[in-house]
């Protein structure tokens, strides 16, 4: 029996289902830069990060130095009760490279649900109303708060009810499909046209506290909105006094060229959420806002006896450091830029590829049966995936048909060269038949 089944026999025995979503066989035993090495040592190019989470790569050596350094000093004391030095720097950090030209001030948490919490609880403290909108498809976490904003499985809503009340969903002004089963998309009045309604009709807009958006829907498919949309929700929500807030947990730091993925977009957050990548792959969150937002609740309204541990702290300043230092900004567009122009190719290439989409080097390729229905084809989504992990190449799908495209931003071209010639290889063989034997029956979502 090879050592990765030893270990998956176990796990399967002990580690409860509900938390993990089931793929590939893979058991990870060290991982550095872009590259990740099983326990029975084979390497894999990672075009998954680990859902987004290690923007900066694998054991980069200046965070894991400032990791090392760190637990030499001191572990943890929580900031609830007294102070420390890495946690007023990051606080310091954060407030100045985020968007807003207003001050700012930092909650922190341990994951970007219990960030998302911190916006629900926030954005009702300061404007004393109770509702809160967010998107169809959209997913914002686990905890209770974020999973009543979250509506894309049914399986985060069975048996776990009530939920915590005061949440509606609009559609996501989808770049590619439309509303409602339409293949084509709407304009920016028509996806505004339902909250309009629900505003006119059952919702009163005073008693809205906020609207809460993902610029680019990430486990909803790496969704592009409509070109305008953000602004007009924007200016819906200055005529009503709705806090505009962004959950930027997958798609900050880098991942889509920018600090925060709102500065695609005309428009200024009240409350922006971080998590995933901001402590490079140890438990850290974190909600900026206004400061007379974050004013508006006393403690002990919102703290953590581990939140924003030293340790976290000095590897998330050490991220933010290689991110400038390294502009890593600058390259995450860059070599999205390389890759979507190899993938626009695949358009024409395969009827199978639907849409290729995203910003910077967050991008999602959409497997469907046909371009005119635009039907997901989730098999074949799956199919390509396993193929590639056969190969060498570790990347997932998601939302039913979407292959997830986000590598490390320290990726090298070489390593993407290779990659995306073993993701289309992979294609090549599903279009000639060749994975027609592939079972991925219980995999994905």
């Amino acid at each position: 029996m090879k050592k990765s089944e030893e270990v998956i026999a176990k796990d399967s025995k002990y580690f409860a289902q509900a938390g993990r979503i089931p793929y590939y066989p893979l058991v990870v035993d060290e991982a550095h830069g872009s590259i990740i090495k099983d326990i029975d040592g084979k390497e894999y190019i990672d075009l998954l990060t680990s859902a987004s989470a290690l923007n900066v790569g694998h054991t980069p050596e200046k965070v894991v130095q400032a990791i090392k350094d760190q637990t030499d000093k001191f572990i943890h004391y929580t900031p609830a009760y007294m102070h420390h030095q890495p946690v007023a720097d990051l606080a310091e950090r954060l407030a100045e490279i985020s968007p807003g030209n207003f001050e700012k001030q930092v909650s922190f948490g341990l994951s970007g649900s219990d960030a998302n919490d911190a916006l629900i609880k926030f954005a009702r403290g300061y404007t004393g109303r109770d509702l809160i909108i967010t998107f169809e498809n959209a997913y914002h976490g686990s905890t209770y708060g974020s999973i009543s904003m979250t509506s894309i499985s049914l399986n985060m809503r069975r048996k776990i009810g009530p939920l915590v009340p005061g949440f509606h969903h609009v559609p996501f002004p989808d770049n590619y499909r439309g509303m409602y089963g339409q293949t084509e998309p709407n304009t920016v009045e028509e996806y505004l046209a339902p909250l309009k309604q629900m505003l006119e009709t059952y919702v009163p807009a005073d008693n809205v506290a906020a609207i809460v958006i993902e610029t680019l829907q990430g486990d909803g498919g790496l969704l592009e909105p409509v070109p305008g949309y953000f602004e007009a929700l924007y200016e819906l929500c200055q005529e009503h006094e709705i806090l505009f807030c962004v959950d930027d947990v997958q798609q900050a730091l880098g991942r889509t060229g920018t600090w925060s993925s709102v500065e695609h977009f005309d428009v200024e957050a009240d409350l922006i959420v971080y998590g995933k990548s901001l402590a490079g792959g140890l438990p850290l969150s974190a909600l900026v806002g206004r400061k007379e937002i974050m004013e508006s609740l006393d403690a002990p309204a919102h703290l953590f006896t581990t939140a924003a541990n030293p340790v976290a702290c000095q590897a998330s300043l050490a991220v933010l450091d290689m991110i400038e230092e390294e502009d890593l900004l600058t390259a995450s567009t860059e070599k999205g830029d390389y890759v979507r122009e190899r993938m626009a190719e695949w358009e024409d290439k395969f009827e199978f590829v639907g849409d290729t989409r995203g910003i910077g080097l967050s991008i999602g390729v959409d497997i469907v049966k046909d371009k005119v229905s635009k039907e997901k084809d989730a098999d074949a989504a799956l199919k390509i995936t396993n193929r590639c992990f056969e190969k060498g190449v570790l990347m997932i799908s998601f939302a039913g048909s979407v292959l997830r495209f986000q590598p490390p931003l320290v990726i090298t071209y070489d390593e993407l060269d290779r990659a995306l010639d073993i993701l289309e290889e992979s294609m090549e063989e599903l279009q000639a038949g060749k994975l027609d034997g592939y079972d991925v029956s219980g995999q994905g979502w």
